[in-house]
């Protein structure tokens, strides 16, 4: 990027808000000082993801006190459903040809990161994100670990503070399901170049504090092992595999012990093999519906999951 010059590329901020009233003001201090000085235009659409403290008050507060001229517009969604659907409903109303993501706007980074990431674009990838040095919390190992090594393709996922997503990759995605459960994994499937940028993260225990609720992270990974992974089917495999070894073991005995002077319980013999013979069916079976359930899975992506009550303009030029 040319020194004194701004970039004629129109730049969407999409911001998730949900109780952020402590951290908004520094936020958007931030994100704005770089962009009105990089960038010839720019919107900022915040998502109020049910907020129930201050922070679209403050916000309002300080574009007002700061004469903020930049398009903000405020999509209110009708209550609480989350990062991933609300932020669905933020990039759908985005319309610039290069989208920042903002899960979490508790700011750990230097500002000129966000340069540094759009430059990193500039060099040919669709999909750039930057993430934090700092150390990762066990369950978030595990998972990123877990989630990897069982994905379906090559790309690998990790923890991310935000990322920067050119208009083809926006395209591209809509035309793989309008409704996307996991932004981060669709984007490492979507088939176009991706890079993560990292950095050396500041105050790490606070930025603790500040992430999502522990039920809603839960919910999606196991949502994520389901939809872009094939855990479940080799678990299934691996289960019908256990009990084909010992149905087959079973009736190795019951085939020596026809042959065998010695005289076990009457019915064990059968009863065992019975039931080993059971077990594996069923967990064949299952292998088989999970397999089944994935590609109807694919047909519920088609469908629209968030709900949006308004759609409130701040500041427009």
């Amino acid at each position: 990027m040319i020194q004194g010059k701004k970039e004629k590329k129109f730049i969407s901020l999409v911001v998730y808000l949900h109780n952020v009233e402590k951290y908004i003001e520094h936020f958007m201090k931030t994100v704005i000082k770089v962009c009105e000085s990089c960038f010839q235009d720019y919107e900022i659409v915040c998502v109020n993801d049910g907020c129930t403290d201050g922070t679209v008050e403050r916000l309002k507060q300080y574009l007002e006190e700061n004469q903020v001229q930049a398009m903000v517009n405020v999509i209110h969604m009708s209550f609480y459903q989350g990062t991933e659907s609300a932020m669905n409903a933020g990039r759908d109303i985005a319309i610039g040809d290069f989208v920042y993501e903002f899960d979490d706007i508790f700011v750990d980074y230097e500002p000129d990161m966000l340069i540094k990431v759009y430059e990193k674009m500039l060099e040919g990838y669709d999909i750039v994100a930057a993430g934090s040095k700092g150390k990762m919390r066990l369950t978030s190992r595990i998972f990123y670990a877990l989630y990897n090594r069982t994905s379906r393709i090559s790309s690998k996922i990790g923890p991310e503070t935000f990322r920067l997503i050119s208009r083809r990759a926006i395209n591209r995605i809509k035309s793989i399901g309008q409704y996307i459960p996991y932004r981060k994994a669709m984007y490492s499937n979507c088939g176009l170049n991706m890079a993560t940028l990292y950095y050396d993260g500041v105050d790490m225990k606070e930025r603790a504090k500040n992430k999502k609720i522990n039920a809603e992270r839960t919910a999606l990974a196991l949502d994520s092992f389901i939809y872009f992974t094939n855990v479940l089917e080799r678990l299934s495999m691996i289960v019908s595999g256990t009990f084909l070894i010992i149905t087959i073991i079973v009736g190795i005995y019951i085939i020596m012990d026809l042959f065998n002077a010695s005289q076990p319980v009457e019915g064990w013999l059968s009863t065992m093999g019975f039931l080993a013979l059971g077990f594996f069916g069923v967990f064949a079976l299952l292998t088989i519906i999970i397999k089944y359930l994935s590609v109807i899975l694919n047909l519920i992506f088609k469908r629209q999951r968030y709900l949006v009550a308004d759609i409130e303009k701040v500041v427009g030029k």
